[in-house]
């Protein structure tokens, strides 16, 4: 048995293949290649686009497949969302598509826009926008580099993350068109196999554990029964920490989950607090 699962080529394929690894999936794949390796026998993969994605996971060429809510929805794709996976190109937040113009259009609201001009690879999206503002434009399809066109047409749809590009490129956002996360689809039939549903449901919990991991470290440390309510009271925790006795009497060892930019700030007070044999961890997945 077999899954044959879709993987996003090009802007998310790097971020895809490194949570595939925190998750325990070692990923490789030759720059020429559309079929990765894997460290497991029960899964096939396979690279496509982004844009594609959803449309072969519908006609069953594909089981699975990783992609944005975006495309399914540009495609009208019939197929099962398994759940959401919320990681992108930079970050652990949903990219947007937006509504933008050169610094100096006059435009400051969808409603300038009568008449007017759009380029977007999100088409159907678009067009179902603007309809939902009730005006009408001429929305066409971009090959790409739609940020270049800004000149060139009235407005834009683009999609971002950070608005840095956009910026860079002297463009103003005038509305959120829609926002997107990463998903994972299934094929209906797929879905309907119960070893096939099952591998999907397992994969997809080891993908959002490591996503909640990404930004976690593990600390453990050792503490005296003299400083272990000052240094207790200075730790964060998930719940609350793990506190286990030492060998020796009067000591014992402490260890918790939280968050790597709070521990920069948080180790050197645990230490002024009596905490030794501190250890930092970086932690693969996390299960709730």
């Amino acid at each position: 048995m077999k899954l044959v699962l879709g993987l996003p080529k090009g802007s998310l394929q790097q971020a895809t293949f490194d949570l595939m690894g925190r998750a325990g999936f070692h990923v490789a794949c030759d720059s020429r290649s559309y079929y990765p390796s894997v460290n497991d026998p029960e899964l096939h993969l396979v690279l496509f686009r982004a844009q594609e994605m959803a449309r072969y996971v519908q006609d069953g060429v594909l089981d699975a497949g990783l992609t944005g809510r975006d495309w399914v929805v540009e495609s009208d794709a019939r197929v099962t969302e398994a759940g959401e996976l919320r990681y992108a190109k930079q970050r652990l937040t949903p990219v947007r598509w937006v509504l933008a113009v050169p610094e100096a259009s006059p435009v400051e609201r969808p409603e300038d826009l009568q008449g007017k001009l759009i380029a977007t690879e999100l088409v159907n999206v678009t067009r179902k926008y603007l309809a939902r503002k009730g005006v009408q434009a001429t929305v066409e399809f971009s090959w790409g580099a739609t940020e270049a066109k800004a000149n060139l047409v009235d407005a834009i749809v683009e999609l971002t993350e950070t608005g840095s590009s956009l910026r860079a490129n002297k463009l103003r956002i005038v509305d959120t068109v829609m926002e997107s996360v990463t998903v994972l689809i299934a094929n209906p039939a797929a879905w309907q196999d119960p070893w096939k549903r099952a591998k999907v449901e397992n994969l997809l919990l080891l993908l959002q554990g490591a996503i909640v991991a990404r930004e976690k470290v593990c600390l453990k440390l050792n503490v005296s029964q003299a400083n272990l309510e000052a240094v207790s009271a200075l730790v964060p925790a998930l719940r609350k920490p793990t506190i286990s006795p030492l060998s020796e009497a009067g000591w014992y060892a402490l260890e918790t989950v939280l968050d790597e930019s709070a521990a920069r700030d948080l180790i050197p007070a645990l230490k002024r607090a009596g905490a030794e044999g501190i250890i930092e961890l970086p932690i693969n997945k996390i299960i709730a």
